[in-house]
């Protein structure tokens, strides 16, 4: 009798938690909860409003961010000396310093117009940002 009676404690020690928990979770989340006006809205585990983590940016697209926004309050001649020096401070930049650069080219002429914006030009990352402003402008 005592070897029955242990057989079936051991066997509802293993599946007792699991019906509890499995129940308790979808008790939780059948309740309606309070302050919703809407009919039939239930807590579920996936929902389609709920915010997403932000993907962390690469170290080329910050500083790109930047320095377009620093052309734009001070002068692209600031900002390309800013390329440089980071370039020259974090030599994993180097690979991305002339899309950088043609960006600033870019945005110059957008915000100088094409003869003043050629007017800051620079030998940074093989006169790329010579080649921004001239593509911008064609």
């Amino acid at each position: 009798m005592t070897h029955t009676a242990r057989r079936i404690g051991r066997s509802l020690a293993l599946v007792l938690p699991v019906v509890l928990v499995l129940s308790g979770t979808l008790a939780v989340s059948a309740v309606p909860w309070a302050g919703q006006d809407s009919d039939g809205q239930m807590l579920t585990a996936s929902s389609a409003d709920v915010s997403t983590r932000a993907k962390s940016r690469a170290p080329q697209d910050v500083l790109r961010d930047r320095l377009l926004a620093e052309l734009q309050e001070k002068d692209p001649g600031v900002a390309l000396t800013h390329l440089q020096r980071e370039v020259e401070n974090r030599p994993s930049l180097a690979e991305h310093c002339v899309s950088i650069a043609r960006a600033l080219g870019r945005a110059a002429v957008e915000h100088y117009g094409p003869s003043r914006a050629q007017a800051f030009s620079r030998p940074v990352c093989d006169t790329a940002y010579a080649t921004g402003v001239m593509r911008a402008t064609s």
